[in-house]
């Protein structure tokens, strides 16, 4: 893949722009091998490589410039921007956005957040695109002031991008480095945006998070219900579900004699996990919005099978000895961070991996996720 913006040493984002994507996904295989290496016995799966342009289904473009020549794209170390309106990691339906964009913010005042000054009010906007091309679109504000004009803006957004089907405005009122606030204001009827992966409907609210690449995602996916399906489990946990993906595969998968329960801390994810479970008529899966470790630790019994997504920081000390003290006998990790992964199967000390797959989650950086199989066997 070849970038003007990264040739011209405006946007460094993508670390390894210019090195052959054979090259970029061997060396991520490698590494993920390398730190997995002092646990024996581990079948590496081919991995799961990405198209290197057009995969993020997510742009998170923070607006600069004036009302007359606004700028999307990130800002520079003064706090200047650049523009990035035109950044091949993105999709068509996205790109398709950023002109319409820009014209709603002159033709309607939509004055842009000016960080080294602190004055202006739209610091970012956040598209989303579904693998049907539907869209999603988040003015994120700097107060509520700019609301009313983004209402009167909306008979021109949805003519110029009729697939367009949630618009919301978040509220980031502070002077920080976040891309988002905790307020959302909802500016159209329609609040979920349906992200169809291998036949199974994921339903994605604004402040939800999804996978950045949809492909891998399904992947992933994928790979957790067919290891599932491999053992059998009665009763399967997905700790950190988001949205459910691994649930609502595995329960799927699985059929009714098996029940699959989905644990999140954010109740916006799990209503959406309920919608989309009901959608697909699964009535052997649950989904409860509480804290993963409090859940486990307050749980009378543990599952069969437990799948377990953390955050970057991995899972830590008290859910590893939770799970060594448990009954589970079958764990799916998936990491998106190789290093934090090492150290919790350092912990599990009663687990071993049987199989692992690294996904290429992230083209043209260093960053991947991989997912591992473990088995109790003391």
């Amino acid at each position: 893949m070849q970038c003007d913006d990264f040739d011209a040493g405006a946007c460094r984002s993508c670390s390894l722009m210019g090195v052959p994507y054979r090259t970029q996904l061997q060396d991520k295989q490698n590494h993920v091998e390398t730190l997995l290496a002092e646990f024996e016995g581990v079948d590496w799966s081919a991995p799961m490589g990405s198209a290197e342009s057009g995969f993020r289904n997510k742009a998170k473009m923070v607006v600069s410039g004036t009302v007359d020549r606004p700028m999307l794209g990130i800002l520079d170390r003064g706090g200047r921007g650049i523009d990035l309106s035109e950044c091949g990691l993105y999709p068509e339906p996205v790109l398709q956005c950023m002109p319409v964009l820009k014209s709603l913010i002159r033709s309607h005042g939509l004055t842009p957040y000016n960080v080294p000054s602190r004055r202006g009010e739209l610091k970012n906007i956040l598209v989303t695109v579904s693998p049907d091309g539907e869209v999603m679109i988040r003015f994120v504000l700097r107060s509520k002031k700019l609301v009313v004009p983004i209402r009167r803006a909306m008979t021109d957004l949805r003519h110029a991008l009729p697939r367009v089907r949630v618009v919301s405005a978040n509220i980031l009122r502070e002077h920080k480095a976040l891309v988002e606030g905790e307020e959302e204001v909802p500016l159209t009827d329609e609040q979920l945006l349906p992200m169809r992966l291998n036949g199974l409907t994921l339903n994605l609210r604004p402040q939800g998070f999804f996978q950045t690449n949809s492909r891998i995602a399904a992947g992933m996916y994928e790979q957790a219900a067919a290891w599932a399906a491999q053992r059998g489990p009665d009763r399967v946990w997905d700790l950190y579900c988001g949205v459910g993906g691994f649930a609502l595969h595995a329960a799927r998968r699985l059929g009714p004699r098996s029940t699959v329960r989905g644990v999140e801390i954010s109740a916006q994810a799990i209503q959406a996990a309920k919608a989309s479970a009901a959608e697909a008529g699964l009535n052997n899966v649950t989904f409860d919005d509480a804290d993963a470790g409090a859940f486990a630790a307050g749980s009378a019994e543990s599952p069969d099978m437990m799948m377990v997504n953390p955050p970057r920081r991995g899972l830590g000390p008290a859910m590893t000895e939770w799970i060594e003290a448990s009954a589970t006998s079958t764990l799916m990790y998936s990491s998106c961070n190789a290093r934090s992964l090492v150290k919790d199967l350092r912990a599990l000390s009663s687990f071993r991996p049987r199989e692992a797959k690294m996904f290429d989650m992230f083209p043209q950086t260093n960053h991947y996720e991989s997912m591992v199989l473990l088995e109790r066997v003391n």
